[in-house]
């Protein structure tokens, strides 16, 4: 049986771009209140809970009422503040929008041992190039004569 392609997943290799740069394509208030909209009701929390979680994560009193501002799109003046971003992640153990921001300008977040396996990946590169390097260098000392 031939296989079908995979449209779905993407290419876990290809590396992130950046939005293009251009006046007004920054204007993230609707993809941001429609995102913490997406990222409450993905918690299974009601808004109150996450409200009176994000309070005391923050320090500062946060409402049911701001939560539903923040997430409506006919509110474009009432913003989610960025300080207040981490306390509603960790509220709704998400990280939609840092995963998010960091697409937005190129990026990728790695979490936990991903980093622990990033950083062996990166140094086992370096060694193999030392490596390749040692080598070179010994063949070209052999070449030479040289002991």
């Amino acid at each position: 049986m031939p296989r079908r392609p995979d449209h779905q997943s993407g290419d876990l290799f290809a590396a992130p771009r950046a939005a293009v740069e251009v006046a007004g394509a920054f204007d993230y208030r609707a993809v941001i209140a429609h995102l913490l909209a997406d990222m409450f009701a993905a918690s299974g929390l009601d808004r109150y809970a996450i409200a009176a979680n994000a309070s005391r994560l923050a320090g500062k009193d946060v409402s049911k009422t701001m939560l539903d501002a923040y997430t409506s799109e006919a509110r474009e003046e009432h913003n989610a503040p960025a300080w207040l971003i981490p306390a509603l992640e960790a509220s709704c153990s998400s990280r939609a929008y840092t995963e998010w921001l960091a697409a937005q300008r190129g990026g990728r977040v790695l979490w936990g041992n991903e980093t622990l396996h990033h950083d062996l990946s990166r140094l086992e590169r370096i060694r193999e190039q030392a490596d390749d390097h040692i080598r070179a260098i010994k063949v070209a000392m052999q070449q030479r004569g040289v002991r």
